[in-house]
């Protein structure tokens, strides 16, 4: 059995729990400027603190630990470090060249962790997810009010960022790839375009069920409107990202669990593939931070479960190892949603 094969038969048997996250860990290690900083990069002329991605070069050993901690607390999957792993995204720091390096060995970190625990414990596989984030830049609005038309990026452009993310990812040991934190579907459908040109260079099957790498993809609903950033309603976006055989699609970030409960709902109610949900600890305070204890958001949580309506869950912003814990202790006691894993894709 293949490693796509075991995790769609384990799917089958139970919820699945995603990490937690990672920004939010490293904020605990109070990282200096030069931490960010490789021997190569000891004079680069821009601050680079901040730019969480390239600890997975400068500080792999942080990384190591908190991928550890999310193991320890349960999680059946990790994300790998490459939220701004594009070029695109690492433009602002003056480091594009370096996205390649940034994503393959933030997988083959994930990677190490991932078979440590599997060996530890081998009734209890654990999974890599190549996370491949929004960018910094949306192909769907302007960022010039006075410029409705104005776009900072093209369709092509971001393919391409995306298409070196995904190599990496592939080529450092990921199981999976999953497009999250999508506030733009537009650049989703970028990200998806790239995956497919991938696999087909590949010889990557695109449907999971036929050993291929399976992609998960995450949605983020910005607010109460009910719309992600770009104007789409949850329906509309479930059907933007449906023309390729999902292993998953879900929501996570923005909202706090029982604000994301009435999409979710949604997204249960239609999606054809499995569905996942990674929350915030709750809404921010006022000075940007996440109060909601682990214990309280796992309550939350346990509606989701409770109702069927979740194959996979996790946490989002400001969430920790407690709080994957808690939400794995939940999991354990309902069954996954029903769903037929099915090849929504043409063929």
């Amino acid at each position: 059995m293949n490693r796509s094969e075991l995790l769609l038969s384990l799917a089958k048997k139970k919820i699945l729990i995603l990490d937690g996250a990672m920004g939010t860990m490293i904020q605990r290690y109070k990282l200096s400027e030069e931490d960010f900083r490789t021997p190569e990069l000891a004079n680069h002329p821009k601050a680079l603190k901040g730019n969480n991605d390239l600890l997975s070069l400068s500080r792999p050993d942080v990384i190591k630990s908190i991928h550890a901690a999310y193991l320890e607390a349960g999680a059946d999957i990790l994300e790998t470090n490459t939220f701004s792993g594009t070029s695109i995204a690492q433009e602002d720091y003056g480091l594009s060249h370096l996205a390649y390096d940034i994503n393959y060995h933030s997988a083959k970190i994930a990677r190490e962790v991932a078979d440590e625990f599997t060996a530890k414990n081998p009734e209890k596989p654990r999974f890599v997810a190549g996370a491949l984030g929004p960018t910094n830049k949306t192909a769907s609005l302007s960022p010039d009010v006075n410029d409705p038309g104005y776009r900072a990026i093209t369709f092509d452009q971001l393919a391409a960022a995306y298409k070196e993310q995904v190599q990496g990812l592939l080529d450092g040991g990921a199981d999976i790839l999953l497009v999250e934190t999508i506030f733009d579907t537009l650049n989703a459908k970028a990200a998806l375009y790239a995956i497919q040109e991938v696999f087909e260079e590949k010889n990557i099957p695109l449907n999971p069920e036929e050993g291929g790498v399976p992609v998960m993809v995450s949605g983020t609903i910005t607010d109460a409107s009910g719309r992600t950033l770009s104007g789409q309603t949850t329906e509309a976006f479930l059907i933007s990202v449906s023309h390729i055989p999902l292993f998953s699609v879900g929501l996570n970030c923005a909202l706090g669990a029982k604000e994301l409960r009435p999409y979710l709902k949604v997204m249960s109610e239609n999606a054809p593939f499995l569905v996942s949900a990674y929350p915030n600890a709750g809404l921010p305070n006022e000075f940007g931070q996440y109060d909601q204890d682990a214990e309280d958001m796992a309550k939350q949580i346990e509606e989701f479960a409770k109702e069927g309506y979740v194959n996979i869950l996790g946490g989002c912003c400001g969430t920790t190892p407690e709080h994957i814990a808690a939400i794995a202790k939940i999991a354990d006691k309902y069954q996954p949603r029903k769903v037929e894993l099915v090849n929504n894709g043409d063929d």
